[in-house]
């Protein structure tokens, strides 16, 4: 069966409340597909507002991070079942920005991932690598590394249903886009390794997306590629252009 590609826009530290309803009363219809699921992950504060005005649409909303307790003396998180309670069903962890700035390591992303899936929720474990490690040839060894220890204790069945979104840091935010070549290759050896810490079946399953600096007119051929199941969009996923990715072919 083929898998249903994932369009998910990742609007980063952008948009006021009453921007985002704005932006998805804007989008809303240009989105509409049944060829695809398109996600919104929102701020925080945007999260309740976006539910309600996708409501009756084919959006999505997810938030772009959520703890790893579920209550507790963790001043500025946002638990798990704060999110599902406020209608999110989908949630990025392990951001290259939230590795970079806010120390999360790939033993936080782990303890995320598997408390996402407790409370069903789907993650979007991003992994990727910078333009020193790809230019040293460690690429492929890092990812696999990242990818493993994010599916730690995560069953079979569970890493069927997430997704791995692929986005090498170079390209995040800079107009550098992974050549489709490059991109291809990463997000095969990907699913190889989900291949290996379970089966093919799982493999086959799981949704692998590209992320960095997709564009309209560069979404096409990446999607068209045989292990990228769609892409995580950063800045074009506020703008009208993110209707002409979701709706790429």
């Amino acid at each position: 069966m083929a898998r249903k590609k994932i369009i998910a826009g990742n609007w980063k530290m952008n948009m006021t409340p009453s921007e985002a309803v704005a932006l998805i009363e804007t989008l809303k219809p240009l989105v509409a597909t049944e060829d695809a699921d398109v996600v919104f992950c929102v701020p925080a504060i945007d999260i309740i507002p976006a539910v309600e005005a996708a409501k009756g649409s084919n959006i999505c909303i997810g938030a772009e991070n959520m703890y790893f307790e579920e209550k507790g003396a963790f001043t500025g998180e946002i638990s798990p079942s704060m999110l599902t309670d406020a209608g999110v069903k989908y949630v990025i962890i392990g951001h290259s920005e939230r590795r970079q700035y806010f120390a999360e390591t790939d033993e936080t992303v782990n303890k995320k991932v598997l408390k996402a899936f407790e409370h069903g929720i789907t993650p979007i474990i991003c992994c990727g690598e910078t333009l020193t490690q790809r230019e040293q040839g460690v690429t492929i060894d890092f990812i696999r590394q990242q990818v493993k220890i994010a599916l730690l204790g995560v069953s079979a069945e569970q890493a069927a249903k997430a997704v791995i979104a692929y986005e090498p840091i170079w390209a995040i935010g800079t107009g550098k886009v992974a050549t489709t070549e490059q991109a291809q290759e990463v997000c095969a050896a990907v699913r190889a390794c989900v291949a290996e810490i379970y089966d093919q079946a799982t493999a086959d399953a799981i949704r692998v997306q590209y992320g960095g600096s997709v564009s309209a007119s560069s979404a096409p051929e990446l999607f068209a590629q045989p292990d990228i199941d769609g892409g995580l969009v950063g800045g074009a996923a506020l703008k009208p252009d993110f209707g002409k990715i979701v709706n790429y072919k």
